[in-house]
């Protein structure tokens, strides 16, 4: 419980912000794969649903168009939350301030698990409403990571994460010529390197695990994930709730 509650806690180490993106990189790609083979869209890919959205603007596809904006406005919308609940949680003095937003990503997880069957029905983007759904699930998700790690972390795409990778291994391989000048010598950061691989690997693992769980179970196969996030945010949240009740007692004590 110590454990958990310090992953998700208020108080952040470059250890604990490691792991965490490792477990939700594994989240997302395990979505991301999985929501494929549900609409046939990866529902954390932002730029692919901008390009879509330009694209057939020009070819006059008002129906990908309105899919678009509606996956757009969705990803948009998750990271907004974020946002206001993070302040939120920060302005009452709470402990769970990034727990909170694990919490409602979990429940909307459960929700897919147990309702997805039931939310392919198209809405006013011309999407099914599973696509905004997942698209604000992950857009909730990212903008989480990015507040906990002050935007070094990233878990719903890999575009940026592998080229860092790219950069470093480009420092790596790179042959100083000049001696005696270790300012102008070039190296690579391996723990970062390191970091963007475990994100890189741990999105991949996710995401093979996703597509198959999907394709031999169903809908179904999100509830481990909902239930890892409820593990990790939970502590964190009973932990205010007792402070929360402990100060109500007391007062109620004082007022008696």
């Amino acid at each position: 419980m110590r454990r958990l509650r310090h992953l998700t806690g208020q108080h952040r180490t470059a250890s604990t912000n490691r792991l965490l993106g490792a477990l939700l990189a594994f989240n997302a790609g395990a979505i991301n794969a999985g929501g494929f083979l549900v609409v046939h869209m990866y529902t954390s890919h932002m730029t692919g649903f901008a390009s879509l959205l330009a694209d057939n603007l020009v070819l006059g596809n008002m129906k990908l168009v309105l899919g678009a904006v509606g996956a757009l406005l969705a990803f948009t919308c998750g990271a907004a939350f974020t946002a206001i609940q993070v302040n939120w949680a920060r302005q009452h003095g709470l402990r769970s301030e990034y727990a909170l937003t694990l919490f409602v990503e979990a429940l909307l997880l459960l929700l897919f698990g147990l309702m997805g069957a039931t939310l392919g029905r198209q809405t006013p983007f011309a999407v099914p409403m599973t696509v905004l759904v997942l698209s604000f699930t992950m857009g909730l998700q990212n903008a989480l990571v990015s507040k906990i790690s002050s935007s070094q972390i990233r878990t719903t795409h890999m575009t940026g994460i592998v080229t860092d990778i790219g950069i470093e291994l480009g420092k790596l391989l790179y042959w100083n010529r000049i001696q005696g000048r270790p300012e102008s010598q070039v190296r690579a950061n391996l723990i970062k390197l390191q970091l963007l691989l475990t994100l890189l690997g741990a999105f991949i693992a996710g995401g093979v695990v996703g597509a198959a769980g999907f394709k031999y179970i169903g809908f179904v196969w999100v509830m481990p994930l909902a239930l890892l996030l409820l593990g990790l945010c939970l502590p964190p949240l009973y932990s205010d709730l007792q402070r929360i009740l402990r100060r109500r007692f007391t007062a109620l004590e004082q007022d008696s």
